[in-house]
């Protein structure tokens, strides 16, 4: 069975971070795993505190997953301290990593800051070695140091983040209010994948998510935009079933296993 190994902070909710990870992961058909990078408290309203891992015990999460179980796709999400970021770099080249996604979590859902000083180490060290770089617009201007606020200035924000050393990237721009168009960025060329918005709250975790099964389906030997679209194709279903969790008071989360529910009629 092919496996996948996610990098991130944990959600105690339940509903973004390593949990939607392996869900995300299992219901795309592959063998998930986990390597914490914090813990967080936190819900559908709001991120209310994180206690990061040590670099060491980092180091053993990585050590354990790349001598046992070795992963055919590697996904980085939440990490919020430049001395973890320098570990995950030094581990993924030890053990020769391949097909790494990297969803640069800096804003949560609610609008709350997850991570602080690790832009730059994220394009130091991070990047070089991704196969592929997820940010959402606000990321992606945090990244390129340009505003990113139409269409239009995608292109300026991906030629400074691709020159960074990163082979693809995905600009997420479901902050339009319109349709939600993303843009993939590859050495073959850009490709647009434009999704009907869905009108719900419940959108906790959806970077997580769509990162995750981009993930899997590259575990799964699948071509880049191949994987994207795949995985776009998940997350817009996960969205357009969320209301049927309709779970948390704030910003509930997007619905992992539909498919699933729906077959057991328990939604």
């Amino acid at each position: 069975m092919r496996t996948a190994l996610t990098i991130a902070g944990s959600d105690s909710s339940g509903g973004a971070g390593i949990q939607a990870d392996i869900k995300t992961m299992i219901t795309n058909g592959v063998y998930a795993m986990s390597a914490i990078t914090a813990l967080t408290a936190q819900n559908t309203t709001g991120v209310q505190a994180i206690l990061n891992v040590t670099p060491e015990f980092l180091g053993q999460e990585l050590d354990s997953v790349f001598q046992d179980i070795y992963p055919d796709a590697v996904k980085i999400g939440m990490v919020s301290d430049k001395d973890l970021i320098h570990v995950i770099a030094e581990k993924l080249k030890q053990y020769k990593a391949e097909n790494i996604v990297v969803d640069p979590v800096m804003v949560a859902t609610s609008g709350d800051p997850l991570c602080e000083d690790t832009a730059e180490a994220l394009r130091r060290y991070i990047f070089p070695i991704a196969d592929l770089v997820t940010p959402n617009m606000p990321e992606a201007q945090a990244l390129s140091g340009v505003k990113v606020n139409t269409l239009d200035d995608f292109e300026g924000a991906a030629e400074i983040i691709m020159d960074m050393g990163v082979k693809n990237l995905l600009i997420k721009g479901g902050h339009f209010m319109g349709d939600a168009v993303d843009v993939l960025y590859t050495p073959d060329g850009n490709y647009s994948m434009c999704n009907q918005r869905i009108d719900t709250k419940n959108t906790h975790g959806t970077g997580c998510t769509l990162s995750s099964a981009i993930t899997a389906c590259l575990a799964e030997g699948m071509d880049m935009v191949s994987a994207v679209e795949a995985a776009k194709n998940y997350i817009t279903m996960a969205i357009a079933n969320a209301d049927k969790l309709n779970v948390g008071k704030g910003h509930g989360p997007t619905n992992h296993f539909y498919d699933y529910y729906n077959l057991k009629g328990i939604l």
